[in-house]
């Protein structure tokens, strides 16, 4: 038995390596990619008395280009579809982490040389939190998300990218429990992006 699952570990390490140096197509949005990004936000709204504080991880598949036009100085913008998964460490609040998933379009901007582009988004879906029952909390643990976000993303090897930027995020129940403070939070994110 050790030695099927020693076979096994070695031809999964072996298949992911081979994957892993695929090249990716010639330009980055010719591409799928994979993206984790991280990030703190602080809240900014006046809903809830709480000064919410959420620590963001989200691990996102971006689809190669949807919709695109070039422009004559070589430059393009592109319309990629974006799902993410949702893990959030809230540091301040009554609650303590928030598990969700999201969908919505990625439009960028890329330069001539296909290494650096302007990104923005925005949309929105559901999750879960760890509601307390406590006055100026969440009301209950089923949640509806929206964000937007912008940012600038930067090519440093062919698979390999890395972005910064702002997200604003809100999260309520949509009214289904009184009261209904919500969190409205704003701050940055930093990303990885491996692009097969």
């Amino acid at each position: 038995m050790h030695h099927f699952i020693k076979i096994a570990l070695l031809g999964s390490v072996l298949s992911v390596a081979t994957f892993a140096v695929e090249p990716a197509p010639g330009r980055p949005w010719e591409s799928s990619a994979l993206n984790v990004e991280s990030g703190v936000l602080w809240e900014i709204g006046s809903g809830t008395p709480f000064a919410y504080r959420l620590v963001p991880t989200q691990l996102s598949w971006r689809s190669a280009e949807f919709l695109g036009h070039a422009f004559p100085d070589g430059s393009r913008i592109v319309v990629r579809h974006r799902l993410t998964l949702i893990g959030t460490l809230i540091q301040n609040g009554p609650e303590s982490h928030y598990v969700g998933l999201s969908g919505s379009p990625s439009l960028e901007w890329w330069d001539r040389t296909g290494t650096w582009s302007l990104f923005t988004g925005s949309g929105g879906g559901f999750g879960l939190i760890d509601s307390r029952g406590i006055k100026g909390g969440q009301g209950q643990d089923f949640t509806l998300n929206w964000f937007i976000r912008g940012g600038i993303e930067h090519v440093t090897a062919k698979n390999i990218r890395w972005s910064a930027g702002i997200m604003y995020q809100h999260m309520s129940n949509g009214g289904q429990t009184k009261p209904n403070p919500g969190i409205d939070a704003l701050g940055f994110t930093l990303g990885y992006s491996w692009a097969y």
